[in-house]
């Protein structure tokens, strides 16, 4: 699995919208959703929003920089995970082709 493929793909994550690290993979034709998280986790480039990735049950799933700023990051554009701990607004997939 390519590193820069899938900083692309989440890049193009529009605001306000999250995707999973499994729609992630399909995208690229491999399972290896485990492997994107890990992508994400090393990725330390602030133009890359890795927190607009969740876990496909919905819950928020983990960020290089905690969960309490991935949390502050999905509300500041709308994403209200609430007491939950699932998002209120969910939308998958939006990727588009890598």
């Amino acid at each position: 699995m390519q590193r820069d493929k899938i900083l692309a793909l989440v890049k193009k994550i529009p605001k306000g919208n999250v995707t999973t690290y499994k729609e992630l993979a399909n995208a690229l034709d491999s399972k290896g959703y485990r492997a994107v998280g890990k992508i994400l986790n090393s990725n330390r480039d602030t133009n890359i929003p890795c927190y607009k990735v969740v876990k496909s049950d919905g819950t928020v799933g983990g960020y290089n920089r905690g969960t309490k700023k991935k949390l502050e990051l999905l509300k500041r554009e709308g994403i209200n995970f609430g007491n939950t701990s699932k998002p209120t607004f969910f939308s998958i997939p939006i990727l588009v082709s890598p």
